[in-house]
C-alpha cells in the first residue's frame, strides 16, 4: 500500500511545523505506524528535535534531492521517536541555488520517495516557513497538507495564503494534494482573543478543522533541547497527549 505523504505547512514561522511533525511522527510510531520524517528546513530543527546530530550528517535531503544518493541510504533511525529521519543541515540552503538550474527541480523529492513508497505508512515532511523551490518540492510531493496555526489576529490571513497554494499546486502539478486538515497549536484557551478567533476558524474552515487542540506547554517547549519528542521526554505531560489524540484523529481522517 502507497505511504500517506503529509507535507507539514505554514507560510507564517512560529507556529509550531516542527514540533507538530516530530510529535506527531513519535505518535504515529507509538500507534505502530512505518513512519519517515523529512526536513526540508536548512534550519535542522526537525533532524535535532529526533535526536540527530546535524552537524555530523553526512548524508540527507540536500544529496538525495540533488541526486547524489537515495532515501533507503540517507534515512536514519531515529531512536527517540522510533521513526526514520531524512535529516537536513546548513548545506541544504545551498540547494535552492543549485536546483534553479535543474530540469523538473519541483519534482525532486516526489520521484526519490517512489523508490520507498511501500517502506513507510506515513511521510511527514517539515517544510520551511515560506514558499521556496524545497517548499514546493515538499507540496508536490505530497498528497496531503497538515496545517499548524496559532489562534491570533494575523492567522485567518496566512491560513488563506496557504490554501490558494494548494489550489495553484494541484491545478499546475500535483491534482492529489489536499488539505488534510488544520491544527491549533500553542492553544491557551483562558485567552478571549484565542477563544474568539478559534470560532471564526471554525466558522471559515468547518470540517478542516481538526478536533484536537495542542496546547502550550512546557514539556513541549523542554523536549527538543534533550533531542527527544514529547511523548519520549514526558509521555503523561498535556502536549504529549495531546499529539497522540491528534495521531488518532488523523488515522481516522485518512482511514489508516
Amino acid at each position: 500500500m502507497s505511504a500517506k505523504i503529509i507535507a507539514v505547512a505554514n507560510q507564517k514561522g512560529g507556529v509550531g511545523k516542527t514540533t507538530t511533525t516530530v510529535n506527531l511522527a513519535a505518535s504515529l510510531a507509538e500507534r505502530g505506524r512505518r513512519v519517515l520524517v523529512i526536513d526540508l528546513d536548512p534550519q535542522g530543527n526537525a533532524t535535532t528535535g529526533s535526536g540527530i546530530d546535524k552537524a555530523r550528517l553526512e548524508q540527507g535531503v540536500y544529496q538525495v534531492v540533488l541526486g547524489g544518493t537515495d532515501i533507503a541510504a540517507a534515512a536514519v533511525k531515529s531512536e527517540s521517536g522510533g521513526y526514520d529521519v531524512l535529516g537536513a543541515n546548513r548545506a541544504l540552503a545551498g540547494a535552492e541555488i543549485e536546483l534553479v538550474q535543474e530540469i523538473a527541480r519541483e519534482m525532486r523529492l516526489k520521484n526519490a520517495l517512489q523508490a520507498v513508497d511501500g517502506q513507510y505508512d506515513f511521510v511527514l515532511i517539515d517544510c520551511p516557513p515560506s514558499l521556496t523551490l524545497l517548499t514546493l518540492n515538499g507540496l508536490v510531493a505530497a498528497n496531503g497538507v497538515i496545517v499548524p496555526m496559532l489562534c491570533e489576529y494575523y492567522a485567518l490571513e496566512g491560513i488563506s495564503d496557504l490554501i490558494a497554494t494548494v489550489r495553484k499546486i494541484r491545478q499546475a502539478i500535483n491534482p492529489e494534494l489536499e488539505v488534510t486538515g488544520i491544527v491549533r497549536t500553542m492553544f491557551d484557551g483562558r485567552s478571549r482573543l484565542v477563544a474568539e478567533v478559534s470560532e471564526q476558524l471554525q466558522q471559515h474552515f468547518g470540517e478542516l478543522m481538526f478536533d484536537t487542540v495542542i496546547p502550550r506547554n512546557i514539556r513541549l517547549a523542554e523536549a527538543p533541547s534533550h533531542g527527544m519528542p514529547a511523548l519520549a521526554y514526558d509521555s503523561a505531560a498535556k502536549g504529549a497527549r495531546a499529539y497522540l489524540a491528534l495521531a488518532d484523529e488523523l488515522l481516522a481522517r485518512v482511514k489508516a
